[in-house]
């Protein structure tokens, strides 16, 4: 498949989307320079998937969505795509530790590869490491920086006007699946 790529502007800075044709592979913060854009294919703003993930990436950013989907192949260790697994399935605007991400896994004393694992996700946002914080409810490194962190958690913060009870879970498919 040939690789694509996209630029968005949203509230947190410029984001790179790739694709391979079939998922979204890549989101980067702070987009490299052209000339260092070689493994991401062609720039191809008309690309249907690269359109759907914009568009959803933008409802989130305007407060409409707080789930995504999307086909995502992330490219990681069995263990990495276990932990961006349990990310995905972290509720907008709850957060959960390190060590309750490794139990979830079955992996309890794993917290410190979970952390290594949350700092490589290909695909930030979408699947949302910026959920995990440290055992004592502080924020942690993200691959964004923390004032990036900091934003994105406030924006998934509830409105008074949301209730838990109107907020809808689905089951989120696996990566490759979609």
């Amino acid at each position: 498949m040939k690789m694509r790529h996209a630029f968005l502007s949203t509230p947190i800075g410029p984001l790179l989307l790739v694709t391979n044709g079939r998922a979204l592979t890549r989101i980067a913060f702070d987009p490299p320079r052209p000339t260092e854009l070689t493994d991401i294919g062609e720039p191809e703003e008309s690309d249907p998937l690269l359109q759907r993930a914009c568009m959803q990436l933008e409802e989130y950013f305007d407060g409409r969505r707080t789930d995504f989907d999307l086909p995502l192949e992330p490219s990681g260790t069995p263990f990495q795509l276990r932990v961006w697994q349990a990310l995905r399935e972290i509720p907008c605007g709850e957060t959960r530790s390190y060590g309750a991400i490794a139990a979830r896994i079955g992996r309890p004393s794993a917290s410190r590869a979970v952390g290594m694992a949350n700092g490589r996700n290909p695909l930030p946002v979408v699947v949302p490491c910026h959920r995990v914080i440290g055992a004592n409810g502080s924020l942690t490194g993200f691959g964004g920086g923390l004032p990036r962190k900091e934003a994105l958690l406030s924006l998934e913060r509830p409105r008074p006007e949301e209730t838990p009870s109107r907020r809808e879970e689905t089951p989120l498919p696996l990566f490759g699946t979609k």
